[in-house]
């Protein structure tokens, strides 16, 4: 009886993981810059890649395979935001600059287009 309640607490994890996986890789595909894609990316991949670790743990057992799947836990909790942190601030240093709110918007680009047809900034 505990090994099914074991497997179906592991399956659960194992599936939320992968929801978090697909999610941030549609995220990635459907964001419209660097910053919103990087930022869908790491919380995907480090929210969907921990719980697979998370099911994984539980289908391993008291064993040395889960220690070692613990520690690749810790690392991936403190290693993805650096990373991700490191990639935004070259980023930005390198010039590439966040699209804001009123940019993506319809109306922004058409006063956009109305100001500089009169020949001012927007």
């Amino acid at each position: 009886m505990m090994d099914l309640a074991r497997d179906i607490l592991a399956g659960l994890f194992l599936s939320a993981g992968a929801f978090f996986l697909i999610a941030g890789a549609i995220g990635m595909n459907r964001m419209p810059d660097l910053f919103t894609r990087m930022h869908a990316a790491s919380v995907g991949d480090t929210l969907g890649v921990s719980l697979m670790l998370i099911g994984m743990v539980f289908l391993a057992g008291f064993t040395l395979v889960t220690l070692k799947l613990v520690f690749l836990l810790a690392f991936l909790l403190f290693m993805g935001p650096v990373a991700s942190h490191a990639l935004a601030a070259a980023a930005l240093q390198a010039g590439v600059k966040p699209m804001l709110a009123a940019d993506g918007t319809k109306k922004s680009a058409a006063k956009r287009r109305k100001s500089a047809a009169k020949g001012r900034k927007p």
